[in-house]
């Protein structure tokens, strides 16, 4: 069997027709099998955010990177990516780039499943380009025995809550961000910092703020009130565990549909209470994320019908 043939049948409900190049950069790191990888998806105007990201973990990442199938835009891409990747020795070691080549903008959860399926460690971090991981989450993770066993059966999957500035010039620089917990809630209580998104609070509420800000250390804490919309950020076990739905392009509606599906195969979700991101502010492509969250609350509305009765 062709790998183009192979490949096109594992993402047959994506967006025609599609040229996916994996490995097209191979990091040259070995990695634990019981390692994280993050997997994430990238543009090309976010490159310098996700350099960023590559330096602050340190661990293995697994990278979509969308290419327009313009001529043009193909070869000057490339050319950016190219000095990307060698701007950085963690770079060439820590990160495996897969390209999609096409004219479809905003694929995310096609782009999210070819990271997770090239990921090469049994365990994967879904995250956001745009978020910093302030805190050492990988490490405490492979250093607890508990929670590595409820991660290796796959019914488990460990959030790490997310917090945003309210004020966009707070949040644009990620070596200023805060780098524990204790240095976090003080930012909180004086109203500087806050739940990712708060005001949209079923993306997020459901890791539940006041209990993790009163957690003892080492915690980790049960998800109790789930909902359809919660969209955490989650560490959880490659393979096992349902892929991303994707009928979803563009904003909307996208990892939320990831995560129910998670939720009903029976994946429970557990908050790491000493850990977290920020997100780093950015300009948002305000009339297409209106557009695209209209449409896919629509198909959203299906799909949870559709999940329940499969």
């Amino acid at each position: 069997m062709s790998e183009a043939l192979f490949l096109s049948k594992a993402f047959a409900n994506s967006m025609r027709h599609s040229k996916i190049v994996p490995f097209f950069y191979r990091a040259t790191g070995t990695f634990d099998k019981e390692d994280i990888t993050i997997t994430t998806l990238v543009t090309s105007n976010r490159f310098q955010v996700f350099a960023r990201l590559v330096e602050r973990y340190s661990g293995p990442i697994s990278v979509t990177i969308h290419v327009k199938n313009a001529t043009d835009h193909v070869h000057a891409l490339l050319d950016s990516l190219h000095t990307l990747y060698i701007s950085s020795p963690k770079m060439a070691i820590n990160v495996d780039v897969h390209l999609v080549i096409d004219t479809f903008d905003r694929q995310f959860n096609t782009w999210r499943n070819i990271a997770r399926f090239f990921a090469r460690t049994d365990f994967v971090m879904m995250l956001d380009i745009d978020f910093y991981p302030c805190t050492d989450f990988r490490t405490a993770i492979r250093s607890s025995e508990a929670v590595m066993q409820k991660l290796r059966t796959g019914e488990a999957a460990f959030v790490v809550p997310a917090f945003e500035y309210p004020e966009y010039a707070d949040g644009t620089d990620g070596s200023r961000f805060p780098r524990s917990k204790a240095a976090l809630v003080p930012l909180v209580r004086a109203g500087k910092i806050g739940m990712f998104h708060a005001s949209w609070a079923p993306g997020h509420g459901s890791t539940d703020y006041d209990r993790y800000y009163a957690a003892p250390p080492g915690e980790v804490y049960k998800v109790t009130d789930y909902q359809s919309a919660y969209e955490p950020y989650v560490v959880f076990k490659k393979d096992g565990p349902p892929w991303c739905d994707e009928r979803f392009v563009g904003y909307g509606g996208n990892k939320a549909a990831c995560l129910f599906e998670m939720y009903l195969s029976g994946i429970t979700y557990y908050v790491l209470a000493d850990h977290f991101l920020i997100h780093q502010n950015h300009v948002y492509e305000e009339s297409a994320r209106r557009t695209e969250r209209k449409y896919n609350r629509k198909i959203y509305s299906d799909f949870k019908e559709e999940a329940c009765i499969r």
